[in-house]
């Protein structure tokens, strides 16, 4: 038997198993997809759950039944890419590989400042977001929140807890002069507005120098603060960082056209491990997902892979609320509740795929 083993049940390594899924494949090949979720987690829905403004299964998936693929449920040690096996931590069981795609996805960045691991909340895994959800939720009334970080997470973020909880003192900390700084002006100044009307305090140019059990200190000035939740950048998996490939300036592994490791062609990266032209987002994973299965397919086939096509982003959208939103649509800037509604109808469409 030739094993196929998918590290990773979030948007890249399933787009990857449900592209082969839809071909035939050779009797031979057995695929594993290991996750420490027995289900998909809707990453870019998370901040719901901070807010608490979405059910939990509103934010699960069922990973597809079908009798050619094996489900590994765990948390991951080490990936052994010497021995082509997966140690686990919780069993001595090992999982062997013929092939391995590599997409366990990011974790927070804390950038080296103090306290910011040990004393702040995320929305980086199901896990956190939910024990982010019952903090936020357990806050009494006008308890204080500081996001730190003004990227599409952290706007997000501070705009869902805010419409959750009117009675709540919620502040953002942008490092930046603008929020979304990667963002036409146009949305910069739509969402700076919406804060303003909505009574949620943005404080630009900050510089988090160390986070407390009850506060922060930014720019010399120390916040006391109920609750602090970080969004100020992300990096690849640790357990992807630990593994002895050539990497780029982020820690992410740089791979060939065929989305390969060059030392060991036998592996694939996607998503957030992978080095790309673009930012992360669940969008490029599910891109990258769907090339990764033609190649691999062709490679099962003993057939010769097709370069893939150059990756085109259709753009991102953002949500203010339930009923305000923003994002580029058609090669342009749109804010207001059309593109509220195109991400409501694209997540629809993501549950129904």
């Amino acid at each position: 038997m030739r094993r196929m083993v998918i590290l990773g049940g979030g948007y890249g390594g399933l787009r990857t198993l449900l592209g082969m899924l839809e071909h035939q494949l050779p009797n031979d090949v057995e695929i594993t997809l290991v996750d420490r979720n027995p289900y998909h987690s809707i990453k870019t829905e998370f901040y719901t759950i901070a807010a608490g403004t979405v059910a939990e299964k509103d934010v699960r998936l069922d990973f597809p039944e079908d009798k050619r693929v094996t489900y590994f449920y765990g948390e991951i040690k080490k990936i052994d890419t010497k021995n082509e096996q997966i140690l686990f931590s919780d069993t001595s069981q090992t999982l062997p590989y013929n092939y391995l795609l590599i997409g366990l996805g990011c974790e927070d960045d804390y950038h080296g400042i103090e306290g910011a691991e040990e004393y702040t909340h995320s929305v980086q895994t199901f896990e956190k977001a939910r024990k982010t959800g019952l903090a936020v939720g357990n806050l009494k009334a006008y308890g204080k929140v500081t996001i730190v970080g003004a990227g599409l997470s952290g706007i997000e973020v501070a705009s869902e807890i805010r419409e959750s909880r009117k009675d709540l003192n919620i502040r953002l900390l942008d490092r930046g002069a603008s929020v979304l700084k990667a963002f036409d002006s146009k949305i910069q100044e739509y969402v700076a507005d919406w804060f303003i009307k909505n009574d949620v305090d943005v404080l630009h140019h900050s510089n988090v120098e160390y986070v407390e059990k009850d506060g922060v200190c930014n720019n010399g000035v120390c916040f006391v603060n109920d609750v602090t939740i970080w969004t100020a950048g992300v990096k690849p998996n640790y357990l992807v960082r630990e593994l002895p490939f050539e990497k780029d300036h982020q820690e992410k592994i740089i791979v060939n056209d065929f989305y390969q490791v060059p030392e060991q062609p036998n592996v694939y990266v996607v998503g957030d491990c992978v080095a790309s032209e673009f930012s992360p987002s669940a969008q490029l994973a599910g891109q990258q997902g769907d090339q990764i299965a033609e190649i691999l397919l062709a490679i099962l086939n003993n057939k010769k892979p097709s370069k893939p096509k150059e990756i085109k982003l259709k753009g991102t959208l953002g949500s203010l609320g339930r009923s305000d939103g923003f994002g580029n649509m058609m090669q342009k800037p749109m804010t207001g509740l059309l593109p509220r509604l195109a991400k409501s109808g694209v997540l629809w469409l993501n549950k129904r795929h």
